[in-house]
């Protein structure tokens, strides 16, 4: 029995510790093992000036933080100075700490863009100092942001009140909460929606916050996405882009970023920029606004959307989200034309040359003379299902033409098909399938006079069940040791790899591409395509030939129940070829999977631990009179059987319409697990994973909490002489007077401030009874050991009658002091624990703490204050608290209920805390307040 209690504590070591592997593995793959930057940094070609827009003094009164800037450069920027602005304004609003100067990317580029057109449009970049505020951790300042946005609108459309062309709109570009703010707009009562017809969103997490530190916060969203949805009818005339990072942005993943879905699916969209033509690059939070690709997709749609007669940007959502999606979803390789030629003649003195094969290739290089490929389809469309065509000449010229009549030499009259293309980084491909095109006789490939150019064309027709094929996912516990494979014979230039079983978003696999050729002539790189046809998510990949390439394939959105469609990985090949696909699970990603879809709620788990191992210290207590060690009772008490099988039934239960009903009439909020069940976050075995991820961590945190303890103990004994262990008091006066002060500094400044002063003063007190304790354990080491040596000496001399004497007092003060050191002990360990859990409610309230300091010089008082009802209770609770010991605690009535109370706050702490982590300091709150009660009941 003796050698299994010792072996306890390793083999508890050693199985929490490769829980908290697990989970650094899981960070690390999320923060560090993603593919390299591949944007282009924006430059300014002259000197970028921020010019100070003066408001309303009734307005800058009321925010005293918050400017309004007008962004330049050069003699742009002395022009503007008198702010007789004649373009179209943009604002530009910042996100969590951002600075209104990151406008500068946008700005710069699109004065150079209005150089370009000689200035026939141009447009005016503004920008919102909200003083770097961190309103992704604070909510308070959401709602006051939002307003003076509203006055900054009305501010700058007064600037062109006398123009020709005065816009009666302002187009926004919201950057993070930038983004959330600028929806919010739309739910102020005296917002006129006509006032933004256009907002465009990077990198916002829509849907939920990231951290959701405070009810402010949450409030804030609740209101804002319940707006968007209740009042989808009255938001027809604004067109919405959201653009997400992609895996690069660990900060803000892309699933929060995808708009809300509503009923009005044609006035939004959303997409990952790992997706954006021309982009095709992942980012993170921060470069996302300077990021060039992205950059200049984003201008030239703002280009596009200028109405000709009105020279601002167009009224039209249905050209707006034209012009959208041929910037951000599906570019065709040609300029955007609102209404393009349904027809044209084909003329000029080209070659025809008939092509009667079904598979096609041609090289161009210094051809001096134009040609015209015709492709009669006739003798294809009973053999074949398809025709595709691909082109490496990236220019943005019609190049592929269907005829709609012909005559023996040549096509008389032509629909351009160019428009059905899609531009890919190496390529631009078209597929037809041909049952779409009854009335063409023939496909013609236009190939213009290249001097000094070399590109190559192909076309092929083919089945479509030849080129698809299915290659089933590994299962998510084979861990990677098992594979599926499929082996390609490339006699063509597509192939169409369907991966079955591949929808949630728990799924993490690696992808490998052989290729092998059979010469070694050179060859056209090939394109690998992840395509997930339930979001605008694909990512692409770039390989030569021969080579082995290396796919990432994991999901940002789960597929909708209603959606039956299979991710597609499309490989645009080299003829000739061969290319092995091989898929494995990768542990690495599905770990990062869970890290960033849940790591937000990884404070709950591990504080749901550590109360249920304060409360099994508590029971300790008072069946032992010993209160056990931390690490031993989190062994014994931490057990997820304990606490999740009661949410998975309520769950359930809230499946049916009867028992929603009784939820709903006693008040109680939605179990955070079925929100995020019907967000598509959540997926089986996921709440005991992180539950137990939650143990590791809480073992590992109070490992470190006794061994820094012990380290500030030990700088204690070396510098000043250890303090005598006495029984204190659990009021005085003075501190009385002190929990008094604490409780008025929370009301009048800041409840996070009170919280900190009174936690240093806590661990202050700790530390204090560890050096003690320590002081008394040492005296009682060398006693034990004198006595030792003493006993040993009697054996072989005689005792002298003075040295009786002596022991004498030893043995009638040992019981005393030792039982008085036991009892000191047991109350550090309980202090311990109570400190640990005060610890992760003091980080919970750092971000108002830290949002308060920031903006003293602007008000004393934080208001609104998340914490200041919670500081005051703990205030009181922890000064009574840090001065009590175990043996007050030992006796009272109400251990018992004190020592039970902590298990159905851990589960209710699980059930409710998840998604409001500002919840959870009122679980603890409440179980300390008992501890403090026992001391005096």
């Amino acid at each position: 029995m003796g050698r299994a209690g010792r072996r306890l504590p390793a083999l508890a070591a050693l199985f929490y510790g490769a829980l908290a592997a697990l989970v650094l593995l899981g960070v690390r793959d999320v923060m560090f093992l993603y593919e390299e930057n591949r944007c282009s940094m924006t430059y300014m070609y002259e000197y970028p000036e921020y010019l100070k827009i003066k408001l309303p003094k009734k307005t800058a009164r009321r925010y005293p933080a918050y400017e309004l800037y007008l962004y330049g450069e050069g003699n742009y920027a002395e022009e503007n100075k008198n702010l007789l602005l004649t373009g179209i304004p943009v604002l530009f609003l910042p996100g969590n700490a951002g600075s209104y100067k990151q406008v500068r990317s946008l700005g710069s580029i699109a004065l150079r863009k209005a150089e370009d057109v000689d200035f026939k449009y141009h447009f005016n970049f503004f920008s919102v100092n909200f003083n770097e505020e961190l309103v992704a951790l604070y909510g308070g300042s959401l709602q006051r942001q939002t307003k003076f946005v509203h006055e900054c609108i009305k501010v700058i459309l007064k600037l062109y009140k006398d123009q020709e062309f005065a816009p009666s709109s302002v187009a926004i570009v919201g950057h993070s909460m930038g983004g959330l703010v600028a929806r919010a707009l739309l739910t102020l009562k005296n917002f006129k929606p006509e006032l933004i017809n256009l907002l465009i969103t990077q990198a916002t997490p829509h849907v939920a916050p990231v951290m959701p530190l405070d009810k402010y916060l949450t409030d804030f969203y609740t209101a804002v996405n319940n707006h968007w949805i209740l009042k989808a009818q009255d938001l027809r005339n604004l067109t919405t882009l959201s653009v997400a990072g992609g895996f690069r942005d660990y900060q803000v993943r892309s699933g929060l970023a995808f708009l809300p879905r509503l009923s009005q699916h044609d006035s939004a969209l959303s997409v990952v920029s790992s997706a954006v033509p021309r982009a095709w690059a992942s980012t993170d939070h921060l470069s996302i606004v300077w990021c060039k690709e992205l950059i200049l997709a984003t201008i030239r749609a703002f280009f596009d959307l200028i109405d000709e007669n009105t020279r601002q940007i167009t009224e039209d959502p249905k050209k707006r989200m034209s012009v959208l999606n041929h910037h951000f979803v599906r570019h065709p390789a040609k300029m955007y034309e609102e209404n393009p030629e349904a027809f044209t003649h084909l003329t000029g003195t080209f070659n025809w040359i008939t092509v009667k094969a079904s598979k096609w290739t041609y090289s161009v290089y210094n051809d001096s003379d134009g040609k015209y490929f015709s492709f009669p389809l006739a003798s294809h469309r009973k053999s074949y299902s398809h025709v595709y065509c691909e082109n490496s000449m990236l220019d943005t010229s019609s190049w592929i033409y269907g005829c709609m009549n012909t005559n023996s030499s040549m096509c008389l009259e032509a629909a351009d098909l160019s428009w059905r293309a899609e531009l890919l980084p190496t390529t631009k491909v078209v597929m037809l399938k041909l049952l779409d095109y009854p009335s063409l006789s023939h496909i013609v490939i236009q190939v213009p006079p290249a001097v000094g150019n070399k590109y190559t064309l192909g076309c092929e027709f083919f089945q479509e069940d030849s080129r698809t094929v299915q290659l089933p996912v590994t299962h998510i516990f084979s861990f990677g040791f098992s594979s599926s494979k499929i082996l390609l014979n490339s006699t063509g230039l597509l192939y169409n790899v369907q991966l079955q079983h591949f929808s949630q978003i728990y799924q993490a696999f690696k992808i490998y591409i052989d290729s092998h050729c059979q010469s070694l002539k050179e060859r056209k790189p090939s394109v690998y395509r992840l395509h997930i046809p339930w979001s605008y998510e694909d990512s692409i990949t770039v390989a030569k030939v021969p080579s082995l390439a290396e796919i990432s394939a994991k999901l940002h959105i789960a597929q909708p129940h209603s959606d039956s469609s299979l991710p597609e990985l499309n490989i645009y090949s080299s003829p000739d070829c061969q290319y092995e696909v091989i898929l494995k699970t990768s542990l690495l990603q599905v770990l990062g999977q869970i890290v960033r879809f849940h790591a937000g709620a990884f404070p709950v788990y591990i504080v749901s631990n550590i109360l249920l191992t304060y409360g099994g210290q508590l029971s300790t207590l008072r069946s032992t009179g010993q209160c056990s060690d931390f690490s031993l009772q989190l062994v014994r008490t931490a057990k997820p059987y304990k606490v999740e099988p009661l949410i998975s039934i309520v769950v359930f239960l809230q499946g049916f319409n009867w028992f929603r009903e009784i939820w709903e009439s006693l008040s109680l909020p939605e179990v955070d697990a079925a929100v995020l069940s019907s967000q598509d976050a959540w997926f089986p075995l996921v709440s005991l994973i992180l539950f137990l991820f939650g143990t590791g961590i809480a073992y590992w945190s109070g490992v470190f909490f006794s061994t820094s303890l012990r380290l500030f103990s030990s700088l204690w004994l070396s510098l000043i002489r250890p303090p005598e262990l006495q029984k204190d008091k659990l009021i005085t006066p003075s501190r009385l007077c002190g929990m008094i002060s604490l409780a008025l500094v929370s009301w009048t400044t800041c409840g996070a401030f009170a919280v900190l002063i009174i936690y240093l003063q806590y661990l202050f007190k700790v530390v204090k009874l560890h050096v003690t304790v320590r002081a008394e354990q040492n005296m009682h080491n060398r006693d034990s050991g004198h006595s030792k040596e003493t006993s040993q000496n009697s054996s072989t001399h005689t005792v002298k009658a003075q040295g009786s004497v002596d022991s004498i007092p030893e043995a009638t003060q040992s019981p005393s002091n030792s039982e008085t050191s036991a009892e000191a002990a047991n109350s550090l360990k309980m202090h311990t624990t109570v400190l640990n859990l005060f610890t992760w409610i003091v980080l919970l309230n750092l971000p108002s703490l830290i949002y308060w300091l920031k903006n003293l010089r602007y008000n004393v008082r934080l208001d609104p204050d998340p914490c200041r009802t919670t500081a005051i209770m703990l205030v009181c609770i922890l000064e009574i608290l840090m001065n009590s010991s175990t043996s007050e605690v030992k006796s009272s009535k109400l251990l018992k209920i004190a020592a039970k109370v902590p298990l159905p706050l851990s589960v209710a702490m699980l059930a409710f805390g998840r998604m409001h982590l500002y919840r959870v300091p009122h679980f603890v709150t409440f179980s300390l307040l008992l501890h403090v009660l026992c001391c005096f009941v």
